[in-house]
């Protein structure tokens, strides 16, 4: 037996002529191309609240799902019983929808070239529960010893442990081992008969545990949401109006993965829905941005070896000093307008169909230097952290709320400000950046991107980068 099925075997019970079985099962009714998701995935989470824990659960959840694609028809079913006959059946439902006059041969499978982007030994989840439970209660404590006015402190530590395995009638057969781990703390500061104010920090990444225990510590994400919460007692009400917007470096890239990253996925551009449709080749930004989507940063939230179709991550320039290069492409989009594929077809779980998703999403830094960019701006708003915010892909539209910002007097950075919203729109937004600064930060690794109604993790970062002319929605 060789290696590939001896771990298909471990894990799901099934060998490569099996798998070359149920896909001819899937292509029996006509189809153009067929695959299968199976996924077995190992859930831990601890929550603490009022330095109690206040829960802890841990799953198991395993499943397969199944898709058909003939022609932009796609057929899909998913079972969670991985005996024969409920596999054969969801091939049977998804070759049906997508039942079409087309046929595909029966293609053999070969495994893909194996890669380590994240070298995890022992994955955080496979640790001794009660060594996460420490952790969390270390960053409580933290947080409350940080200053006397934080009165409430809820600390959420989650990892996981999904592994994979993709097989396809082009043949591809690829498994992964994906681990991930991400640790929150939420902290709330008032002076006496004061309004509250809540700071957030967190971060993790597919590493082992100790991630948490030298690189990030419980104590380095406890004391950054207290910083934050304290910073917000003491901060004035956000002016309104058209004025300069400087984006600090690492989270603030959030506003560039929602404003322009979402408007580069493929279905949206092969729609025609997207404010970027049938623009490749345009400027759509100042010269100064070069914007990469790279799945192989290793160890990164958003990093895979392979996506969720089975193939490789890659380094991708969707924009170029300023120029449109490309979209993010996922199978179904890949095929429909013969574009080749990015590695960037993604799904939540086996439940799920995929489709095409952000990685790291993040903009190159540029030449300026960051305190350059701030003393030449007189007067406008610095923003070093963001809450929520929303984007209409067909229009580009966006509002973003700053949860962390400063205003910038005199081309220095004075007092801080709260209730600041960002509104604008991407592509315009992207024509007014006037610097980028030479400080490009990912973020700690805490990015969640939502979809049609699924999550899955993912990377943002930008440099400081001054954007000239942006709508600021305040209560000053």
């Amino acid at each position: 037996m060789s290696f590939a099925d001896s771990f298909f075997a471990a894990k799901f019970g099934i060998t490569t002529r099996d798998l070359e079985g149920y896909l001819s099962v899937a292509l029996d009714r006509g189809g153009d191309y067929a695959d299968l998701y199976f996924e077995y995935l190992a859930t831990s989470s601890i929550s603490i609240d009022e330095s109690i824990v206040k829960s802890a659960t841990q799953g198991v959840s395993l499943g397969v799902g199944v898709r058909v694609i003939s022609g932009e028809r796609t057929g899909y079913a998913y079972s969670d019983d991985l005996s024969p006959e409920k596999i054969r059946h969801a091939a049977q439902v998804a070759a049906l929808i997508a039942s079409a006059p087309a046929k595909v041969g029966k293609v053999p499978l070969h495994e893909g070239a194996k890669r380590n982007l994240y070298p995890v030994l022992t994955a955080p989840s496979e640790t001794a529960f009660r060594e996460r439970v420490e952790l969390t209660q270390r960053a409580d404590k933290a947080a409350r010893a940080y200053d006397p006015r934080i009165f409430q402190v809820q600390v959420v530590y989650a990892d996981n442990l999904r592994q994979v395995l993709v097989a396809t009638s082009d043949g591809v057969l690829n498994f992964d081992r994906q681990p991930l781990a991400r640790m929150s703390v939420f902290a709330l500061a008032r002076e006496t008969g004061g309004i509250p104010q809540q700071g957030h920090a967190g971060g993790g990444g597919r590493y082992e545990l100790d991630f948490f225990r030298t690189e990030r510590t419980p104590e380095h994400f406890a004391r950054e949401a207290a910083r934050q919460a304290i910073v917000q007692l003491d901060a004035v009400e956000a002016p309104a109006g058209e004025q300069t917007v400087v984006l600090g470096p690492g989270w603030p890239g959030v506003l560039l993965h929602e404003a322009v990253g979402h408007g580069l996925e493929a279905d949206f551009n092969r729609k025609g829905v997207s404010a970027f449709s049938g623009r490749i080749g345009q400027q759509v930004a100042s010269p100064l941005c070069t914007v990469i989507d790279d799945g192989t940063l290793g160890g990164r939230r958003g990093s895979l070896n392979v996506d969720d179709e089975g193939n490789e991550t890659q380094s991708n320039v969707l924009i170029e000093k300023g120029i449109l290069r490309g979209y993010l492409q996922d199978k179904l989009s890949s095929r429909v307008t013969g574009a080749t594929a990015t590695g960037n077809g993604r799904r939540e779980s086996y439940e799920h169909i995929p489709m095409p998703r952000m990685t790291n999403t993040f903009m190159l830094a540029g030449e300026s230097d960051p305190e350059e960019i701030i003393r030449s701006v007189p007067r406008g708003l610095y923003c070093a952290n963001f809450g929520g915010g929303q984007v209409d892909i067909t229009s580009g539209n966006f509002v973003f709320s700053a949860s962390e910002s400063y205003l910038i007097e005199d081309g220095r950075l004075t007092r801080p400000v709260r209730n600041a919203t960002l509104i604008g729109n991407g592509p315009e937004a992207m024509k007014f950046v006037s610097m980028v600064g030479n400080d490009l930060k990912l973020d700690e690794g805490v990015g969640v991107c939502g979809k049609e109604g699924q999550s899955v993790p993912v990377g943002v970062g930008i440099p400081t980068v001054r954007i000239d002319r942006m709508t600021v929605g305040g209560t000053a």
